[in-house]
Protein backbone atom coordinates (compact mmCIF):
# COMPACT_ATOMS: atom_id res chain seq x y z
CA UNK A 1 0.00 0.00 0.00
CA UNK A 2 1.33 3.43 -1.00
CA UNK A 3 1.15 5.88 1.90
CA UNK A 4 0.22 9.56 1.99
CA UNK A 5 3.82 10.78 1.74
CA UNK A 6 3.82 9.84 -1.94
CA UNK A 7 3.30 13.08 -3.83
CA UNK A 8 1.87 11.89 -7.16
CA UNK A 9 -1.72 12.38 -6.02
CA UNK A 10 -0.91 16.02 -5.28
CA UNK A 11 0.07 16.59 -8.91
CA UNK A 12 -3.60 16.21 -9.84
CA UNK A 13 -5.10 18.20 -6.97
CA UNK A 14 -4.90 21.69 -8.47
CA UNK A 15 -8.01 23.55 -9.60
CA UNK A 16 -9.81 21.33 -12.07
CA UNK A 17 -7.63 18.32 -11.29
CA UNK A 18 -5.52 18.56 -14.46
CA UNK A 19 -1.76 17.93 -14.48
CA UNK A 20 1.01 18.77 -16.91
CA UNK A 21 3.73 16.12 -16.80
CA UNK A 22 7.12 16.83 -18.38
CA UNK A 23 9.89 14.40 -19.31
CA UNK A 24 13.61 14.65 -19.90
CA UNK A 25 16.51 12.20 -20.16
CA UNK A 26 18.98 12.39 -17.29
CA UNK A 27 22.49 13.33 -18.35
CA UNK A 28 21.56 15.00 -21.63
CA UNK A 29 23.67 17.04 -22.14
CA UNK A 30 25.14 16.61 -18.62
CA UNK A 31 24.17 16.20 -14.97
CA UNK A 32 24.37 19.91 -14.09
CA UNK A 33 22.05 20.82 -16.96
CA UNK A 34 19.56 18.10 -16.00
CA UNK A 35 19.27 19.53 -12.49
CA UNK A 36 18.81 23.02 -13.92
CA UNK A 37 16.22 21.87 -16.46
CA UNK A 38 14.13 20.03 -13.86
CA UNK A 39 14.00 23.16 -11.71
CA UNK A 40 13.10 25.27 -14.77
CA UNK A 41 10.26 22.85 -15.57
CA UNK A 42 8.92 23.31 -12.06
CA UNK A 43 9.14 27.10 -12.38
CA UNK A 44 7.28 26.83 -15.69
CA UNK A 45 4.39 25.05 -13.96
CA UNK A 46 5.03 21.33 -14.42
CA UNK A 47 3.09 19.32 -11.85
CA UNK A 48 5.16 16.14 -12.10
CA UNK A 49 8.45 15.39 -13.84
CA UNK A 50 9.47 12.10 -15.39
CA UNK A 51 13.20 11.46 -15.44
CA UNK A 52 14.44 9.00 -18.03
CA UNK A 53 17.22 6.70 -16.86
CA UNK A 54 19.44 6.23 -19.94
CA UNK A 55 19.42 2.74 -21.43
CA UNK A 56 21.06 1.38 -24.57
CA UNK A 57 17.89 -0.28 -25.91
CA UNK A 58 14.91 2.02 -25.13
CA UNK A 59 12.33 0.06 -27.12
CA UNK A 60 9.37 2.37 -26.46
CA UNK A 61 11.19 5.48 -27.61
CA UNK A 62 11.34 7.19 -30.98
CA UNK A 63 14.46 8.65 -32.55
CA UNK A 64 14.49 11.86 -30.49
CA UNK A 65 14.63 10.15 -27.10
CA UNK A 66 16.78 7.28 -28.41
CA UNK A 67 19.40 9.84 -29.39
CA UNK A 68 19.12 11.54 -25.99
CA UNK A 69 19.78 8.16 -24.32
CA UNK A 70 22.85 7.65 -26.49
CA UNK A 71 24.17 11.15 -25.73
CA UNK A 72 23.70 10.59 -22.00
CA UNK A 73 25.40 7.18 -22.08
CA UNK A 74 28.27 8.62 -24.13
CA UNK A 75 28.63 11.23 -21.40
CA UNK A 76 29.01 8.37 -18.85
CA UNK A 77 25.63 8.82 -17.16
CA UNK A 78 24.83 5.85 -14.91
CA UNK A 79 21.94 4.87 -12.66
CA UNK A 80 23.98 6.08 -9.67
CA UNK A 81 24.51 9.33 -11.55
CA UNK A 82 20.74 9.69 -12.00
CA UNK A 83 20.22 9.21 -8.27
CA UNK A 84 22.83 11.92 -7.65
CA UNK A 85 20.85 14.26 -9.92
CA UNK A 86 17.69 13.55 -7.92
CA UNK A 87 19.57 14.15 -4.67
CA UNK A 88 20.64 17.57 -5.92
CA UNK A 89 17.10 18.40 -7.08
CA UNK A 90 15.70 17.37 -3.69
CA UNK A 91 17.88 19.98 -1.96
CA UNK A 92 15.83 22.63 -3.77
CA UNK A 93 12.49 21.07 -4.69
CA UNK A 94 9.86 18.59 -3.54
CA UNK A 95 8.06 18.38 -6.89
CA UNK A 96 6.67 14.88 -7.59
CA UNK A 97 9.20 12.82 -9.55
CA UNK A 98 8.88 9.53 -11.43
CA UNK A 99 11.51 7.49 -13.21
CA UNK A 100 10.93 6.28 -16.75
CA UNK A 101 13.16 3.33 -17.46
CA UNK A 102 13.34 -0.30 -18.51
CA UNK A 103 13.44 -3.45 -16.43
CA UNK A 104 17.05 -4.26 -17.27
CA UNK A 105 18.67 -1.28 -15.45
CA UNK A 106 16.48 -1.81 -12.38
CA UNK A 107 17.17 -5.57 -12.31
CA UNK A 108 20.92 -5.10 -12.64
CA UNK A 109 21.01 -2.40 -9.99
CA UNK A 110 19.13 -4.77 -7.66
CA UNK A 111 15.46 -4.29 -6.83
CA UNK A 112 15.94 -3.77 -3.09
CA UNK A 113 18.86 -1.41 -3.58
CA UNK A 114 17.08 0.51 -6.35
CA UNK A 115 13.79 1.09 -4.55
CA UNK A 116 15.49 1.79 -1.21
CA UNK A 117 17.38 4.58 -2.94
CA UNK A 118 14.13 5.84 -4.49
CA UNK A 119 12.55 6.01 -1.05
CA UNK A 120 15.55 7.84 0.43
CA UNK A 121 15.28 10.52 -2.26
CA UNK A 122 11.46 10.68 -2.44
CA UNK A 123 11.16 9.36 -5.99
CA UNK A 124 7.40 8.89 -6.10
CA UNK A 125 6.85 6.60 -9.07
CA UNK A 126 8.36 4.48 -11.79
CA UNK A 127 7.20 3.67 -15.34
CA UNK A 128 8.64 0.52 -16.93
CA UNK A 129 7.31 0.21 -20.50
CA UNK A 130 8.73 -3.27 -21.09
CA UNK A 131 7.19 -4.76 -17.92
CA UNK A 132 3.84 -6.35 -18.89
CA UNK A 133 0.97 -6.04 -16.44
CA UNK A 134 0.88 -9.81 -16.06
CA UNK A 135 4.50 -9.85 -14.88
CA UNK A 136 4.49 -6.76 -12.68
CA UNK A 137 4.55 -8.85 -9.51
CA UNK A 138 8.29 -9.12 -9.99
CA UNK A 139 8.68 -5.53 -8.78
CA UNK A 140 5.26 -4.38 -7.50
CA UNK A 141 5.57 -5.54 -3.89
CA UNK A 142 9.08 -4.27 -3.35
CA UNK A 143 8.24 -0.93 -4.99
CA UNK A 144 5.18 -0.53 -2.76
CA UNK A 145 7.22 -1.46 0.32
CA UNK A 146 9.40 1.54 -0.45
CA UNK A 147 6.45 3.84 -1.21
CA UNK A 148 7.07 4.00 -4.97
CA UNK A 149 4.06 3.83 -7.28
CA UNK A 150 4.43 1.36 -10.14
CA UNK A 151 2.67 3.37 -12.85
CA UNK A 152 0.85 1.24 -15.40
CA UNK A 153 0.52 2.01 -19.09
CA UNK A 154 -2.63 1.47 -21.15
CA UNK A 155 -2.33 1.41 -24.94
CA UNK A 156 -4.94 1.51 -27.72
CA UNK A 157 -4.35 -2.23 -28.10
CA UNK A 158 -5.08 -2.98 -24.43
CA UNK A 159 -8.78 -3.52 -25.28
CA UNK A 160 -10.24 -6.07 -22.86
CA UNK A 161 -7.31 -5.62 -20.48
CA UNK A 162 -8.00 -1.93 -19.82
CA UNK A 163 -10.22 -2.39 -16.77
CA UNK A 164 -8.04 -5.19 -15.40
CA UNK A 165 -5.01 -2.88 -15.50
CA UNK A 166 -6.95 0.14 -14.24
CA UNK A 167 -8.38 -1.61 -11.18
CA UNK A 168 -4.92 -2.00 -9.67
CA UNK A 169 -3.52 1.35 -10.80
CA UNK A 170 -1.23 3.35 -8.52
CA UNK A 171 -0.32 7.02 -8.76
CA UNK A 172 -1.73 7.65 -12.21
CA UNK A 173 -2.43 5.69 -15.37
CA UNK A 174 -0.26 6.48 -18.37
CA UNK A 175 -2.56 6.30 -21.41
CA UNK A 176 -0.60 5.86 -24.64
CA UNK A 177 -2.17 8.06 -27.31
CA UNK A 178 -1.09 6.17 -30.42
CA UNK A 179 0.42 2.96 -31.67
CA UNK A 180 4.18 2.95 -32.04
CA UNK A 181 6.97 4.68 -30.15
CA UNK A 182 7.28 8.10 -28.54
CA UNK A 183 7.68 11.13 -30.78
CA UNK A 184 5.99 14.28 -32.02
CA UNK A 185 2.81 13.68 -34.05
CA UNK A 186 0.86 16.23 -36.07
CA UNK A 187 -2.45 14.48 -35.34
CA UNK A 188 -3.65 11.93 -32.78
CA UNK A 189 -6.53 9.87 -34.15
CA UNK A 190 -7.11 7.33 -31.38
CA UNK A 191 -10.55 7.28 -29.69
CA UNK A 192 -9.09 8.29 -26.36
CA UNK A 193 -12.42 9.35 -24.85
CA UNK A 194 -13.66 5.75 -24.98
CA UNK A 195 -10.47 4.46 -23.36
CA UNK A 196 -10.71 7.00 -20.54
CA UNK A 197 -14.42 6.28 -20.00
CA UNK A 198 -13.56 2.60 -19.75
CA UNK A 199 -10.91 3.38 -17.14
CA UNK A 200 -13.21 5.60 -15.10
CA UNK A 201 -15.77 2.84 -14.74
CA UNK A 202 -13.43 0.97 -12.40
CA UNK A 203 -11.05 3.47 -10.77
CA UNK A 204 -10.73 7.04 -9.52
CA UNK A 205 -6.99 6.97 -10.14
CA UNK A 206 -6.12 9.86 -12.48
CA UNK A 207 -5.13 9.09 -16.06
CA UNK A 208 -2.87 11.25 -18.21
CA UNK A 209 -2.21 10.91 -21.93
CA UNK A 210 1.25 10.78 -23.48
CA UNK A 211 3.10 9.91 -26.73
CA UNK A 212 2.99 12.41 -29.57
CA UNK A 213 1.86 15.54 -27.73
CA UNK A 214 3.85 18.63 -28.67
CA UNK A 215 1.58 21.66 -29.13
CA UNK A 216 -0.64 23.59 -26.71
CA UNK A 217 -3.67 22.62 -28.82
CA UNK A 218 -2.87 18.94 -28.42
CA UNK A 219 -2.20 19.33 -24.70
CA UNK A 220 -5.55 21.05 -24.22
CA UNK A 221 -7.36 18.36 -26.22
CA UNK A 222 -5.75 15.55 -24.22
CA UNK A 223 -6.48 17.25 -20.90
CA UNK A 224 -10.11 17.78 -21.91
CA UNK A 225 -10.69 14.02 -22.17
CA UNK A 226 -8.34 12.92 -19.37
CA UNK A 227 -6.68 14.24 -16.21
CA UNK A 228 -3.56 15.57 -17.86
CA UNK A 229 -1.00 15.63 -20.66
CA UNK A 230 2.49 14.13 -20.77
CA UNK A 231 5.19 15.62 -23.01
CA UNK A 232 8.65 14.19 -23.62
CA UNK A 233 10.02 14.26 -27.15
CA UNK A 234 9.19 17.94 -27.74
CA UNK A 235 11.16 18.91 -24.61
CA UNK A 236 14.05 16.61 -25.51
CA UNK A 237 14.16 18.27 -28.97
CA UNK A 238 14.59 21.66 -27.28
CA UNK A 239 17.47 20.23 -25.25
CA UNK A 240 19.05 18.73 -28.37
CA UNK A 241 18.85 22.10 -30.12
CA UNK A 242 19.97 24.44 -27.34
CA UNK A 243 22.03 22.03 -25.19
CA UNK A 244 23.29 23.69 -21.98
CA UNK A 245 21.47 26.92 -22.88
CA UNK A 246 18.05 25.21 -23.07
CA UNK A 247 16.83 26.19 -19.60
CA UNK A 248 14.90 29.39 -20.47
CA UNK A 249 13.44 27.76 -23.61
CA UNK A 250 12.22 24.78 -21.61
CA UNK A 251 10.64 27.02 -19.00
CA UNK A 252 8.82 29.05 -21.66
CA UNK A 253 7.62 25.90 -23.43
CA UNK A 254 6.34 24.35 -20.20
CA UNK A 255 4.54 27.58 -19.30
CA UNK A 256 2.67 27.52 -22.61
CA UNK A 257 1.77 23.85 -22.29
CA UNK A 258 0.64 24.22 -18.68
CA UNK A 259 -1.55 27.17 -19.69
CA UNK A 260 -3.22 24.96 -22.31
CA UNK A 261 -3.87 22.22 -19.75
CA UNK A 262 -5.39 24.81 -17.41
CA UNK A 263 -7.68 25.94 -20.22
CA UNK A 264 -9.02 22.39 -20.30
CA UNK A 265 -9.47 22.49 -16.54
CA UNK A 266 -11.36 25.78 -16.77
CA UNK A 267 -13.62 24.30 -19.46
CA UNK A 268 -14.46 21.27 -17.32
CA UNK A 269 -14.57 22.95 -13.91
CA UNK A 270 -18.00 24.25 -12.87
Amino acid sequence: MINQENKIKKAFENLGGKAFIAFLTAGDPDADSTVEFILEMEKGGADLIEIGIPFSDPTAEGVVIQEANLRALKNKMTTDGVFEIVERVRRQSQIPLAFMTYLNPVFHYGYERFFSRCQELSVDGIIIPDLPYEEKGEVAEIAAAHNVCLISMIAPTSAGRIQMIAREAEGFLYVVSSMGVTGVRSEIGTDLSSIVQNIRQVTKTPCAIGFGISTPRQARQMAEVSDGAIVGSAIVKIIAQYKKEAGPKIREYVQNMKAAVLEAADKNFP
